[in-house]
């Protein structure tokens, strides 16, 4: 986790956005994971329905999460929303780090996709490429919220 973001910061800012431990929405959200399923089922690339996703998606999924630095930009945690094609470019990160993965939420600013992989690494898929946000989700958040330049994810290519 960068070093100037302490996890208390990154619980606050969560707070402040409606989560909390034990938030538990996996009723609101099974529809959409469904959708993904099916969608990129039909784009000819399906996915697998990763349990390190699913514990995101149901303790986080729904909500907004506006960035304090450009609030105008936020992280949604909803996993239906993607682009013609994606599941094709999911499949390539996928290929590339040696492990599957599955969209968890996209950002405002450029609809960029957040995906999990199946040991709970975060990613971001933008149009200039693949990039690593953290080991885990409090990573990935404290990144983000760092507002510190992306890694390039093919440094975790295997």
């Amino acid at each position: 986790m960068p070093s100037d973001i302490s996890r208390a910061e990154v619980d606050a800012w969560l707070a402040q956005n409606g989560w909390f431990p034990g938030r538990d929405v996996a009723d609101q959200v099974r529809e959409h994971v469904a959708f993904r399923l099916r969608n990129a089922e039909e784009q000819g690339f399906p996915l697998a329905r990763l349990e390190s996703a699913m514990r995101f998606v149901n303790s986080f999924g729904l909500l907004t999460l506006p960035y304090p630095a450009a609030p105008e930009i936020a992280m949604v945690i909803k996993p239906d929303v993607g682009y013609r094609g994606d599941a094709e470019d999911f499949a390539e990160l996928a290929g590339g780090i040696g492990r599957s993965v599955f969209p968890v939420g996209y950002e405002t600013s450029e609809r960029g996709i957040v995906l999990v992989d199946e040991t709970g690494r975060f990613f971001y898929l933008h149009e200039t490429g693949p990039y690593f946000l953290g080991d885990n989700e409090f990573e990935a958040f404290a990144w983000r919220l760092s507002g510190r330049q992306l890694r390039d994810a093919e440094d975790y290519y295997v």
